[in-house]
């Protein structure tokens, strides 16, 4: 895919709509979700979404906070792996439900599965923080953004 716009474009041309999204990500990282939970999720949800930009940029912003190359590289077999705690699975399968809601919806079962390890509000955030990525996501690929050449 060839680049439409850089993100510096994007924010001259729409500076209302990406002001909104960075405030919705602005508050994500305030609630009290962990934040290498929240670099799996988002970088969980770009995998799925096949957002090269957000990968590269959440990849660099989770290595940041400490976490493994394998715990990265594994994500997507999550459920197979026992690198991740109950509770990242947790969210990881509501992560994927919301990414995938036309097909998935989100059943009961991942809702009580969430609850276990997840209080009311953090769930609230949970999803949140998983309907904010998805829009990065899609900003980013529908603009064509790409990632700097190291």
């Amino acid at each position: 895919m060839s680049q439409r716009f850089d993100i510096n474009q994007v924010m001259k041309l729409a500076p209302q709509g990406v002001k909104l999204l960075g405030e919705l990500d602005a508050y994500t990282k305030s609630t009290d979700l962990d934040p290498k939970l929240r670099e799996l999720v988002i970088f969980r949800a770009s995998q799925i979404n096949g957002c090269v930009y957000c990968l590269t940029f959440h990849a660099a912003d989770a290595r940041k906070l400490g976490e493994s190359e394998m715990r990265l590289y594994c994500l997507s077999a999550w459920e197979e792996s026992s690198l991740y705690t109950e509770m990242e699975k947790a969210a990881l399968e509501l992560t994927e439900h919301i990414t995938l809601l036309p097909s998935l919806k989100v059943p009961d079962d991942v809702y009580h599965n969430v609850r276990k390890y997840f209080s009311e509000t953090q769930y609230i955030h949970l999803t949140m923080l998983i309907m904010m990525i998805n829009s990065w996501n899609r900003m980013s690929i529908a603009m064509g953004f790409q990632p700097e050449a190291e």
